[in-house]
C-alpha cells in the first residue's frame, strides 16, 4: 500500500514538528519514513498511519531526527567550503588579481605606520557593523513557515554571518587584548601579517556579497529540484 499525498504531507508536518527546518532534510526524512511504513504495511496492512509512523520515527533512536540533521550539517559545511573554496581561487585572476595587489600594499603600508593597531582594530570594527547589518537586513527577509528554505540557502544567508562575526571579533580581541605592537615587528612578520589580512578581506567580500548574490545559482546547482520550486 502507498502513501497519498496528504499523507505524505503529513510526514512533512511531522518532521517540522521536531525540529527539522530545511526542506532538503526534511526530504530525505521524509522518504526515507514514507519507505519504512510502506513496509511496515506490508506485515501488518490493518495499521493505521499515525501508529505505522510512529514505529518508523522510534527507529531513529532517543535523539529522533537530530543525528541525521547533525550530520547533513556537517556534509553542508564541507560542501560550503569547497565553494568558498572555489570563489577564492576564481578571485586571483586578473583583474581581481591587481586589486588583491593593491588592498595588500595598503595594508602593508598601514602595518608600518605609527597608528597600525589603532588603524586595523577601527577596520576590524567597521568589518563587524557592516557584517551584523546584513544579517539583520537577511532576518527580516526570514521567509514563512509554509516557505521552503534549504540548508545550504540558510548557510549563505545566515550561517556565514554568525561565522564572519565571531572571526573578526576573535581579531579584535587578539589585538586589543594582546598589546601588539607592529612597529617592533620584523618585515617578514609584517608581510605575513598583510597577507592574512588581504586573505580575510577576500573571504569577507565573497561571503557577504559574491555568495549571497550568486544563491539562485548555487542553489540549482546542488538541488535540480530548487528550480522547480
Amino acid at each position: 500500500m502507498k502513501l497519498t499525498e496528504t499523507e505524505i504531507e503529513r510526514l512533512y508536518k511531522f518532521t517540522r514538528e521536531h525540529f527539522v527546518y530545511h526542506y532538503d532534510v526534511q526530504s530525505e526524512l521524509v522518504d526515507h519514513l514514507a519507505n519504512d511504513i510502506e513496509q511496515t504495511w506490508v506485515a501488518q496492512p490493518h495499521l493505521k498511519f499515525e501508529k505505522a509512523r510512529d514505529i518508523s520515527f522510534k527507529k531513529f533512536g532517543v535523539f529522533g531526527f537530530m543525528d541525521v540533521v547533525e550530520k547533513k550539517q556537517k556534509a553542508m559545511n564541507k560542501h560550503y567550503w569547497k565553494i568558498l573554496l572555489r570563489f577564492v581561487k576564481e578571485w586571483f585572476t586578473l583583474p581581481k588579481i591587481i586589486i588583491t595587489g593593491l588592498i595588500f600594499m595598503v595594508f602593508f603600508t598601514i602595518l608600518q605606520s605609527t597608528f597600525a593597531e589603532e588603524t586595523i582594530i577601527a577596520s576590524t570594527l567597521i568589518l563587524v557593523i557592516v557584517d551584523l547589518f546584513f544579517l539583520f537586513k537577511n532576518r527580516s527577509k526570514k521567509k514563512t513557515p509554509n516557505e521552503k528554505t534549504f540548508l545550504l540557502e540558510s548557510m549563505i544567508g545566515e550561517t556565514r554571518n554568525g561565522f564572519s562575526v565571531l572571526v573578526l571579533v576573535n581579531i579584535f580581541n587578539m589585538i586589543n587584548l594582546s598589546d601588539v605592537n607592529f612597529n617592533t615587528m620584523s618585515i617578514y612578520m609584517l608581510l605575513l601579517v598583510a597577507i592574512f589580512a588581504t586573505l580575510m578581506c577576500i573571504v569577507f567580500y565573497i561571503t557577504a556579497f559574491v555568495m549571497p548574490s550568486k544563491a539562485q545559482e548555487l542553489l540549482i546547482e546542488k538541488y535540480p529540484e530548487y528550480k522547480m520550486i
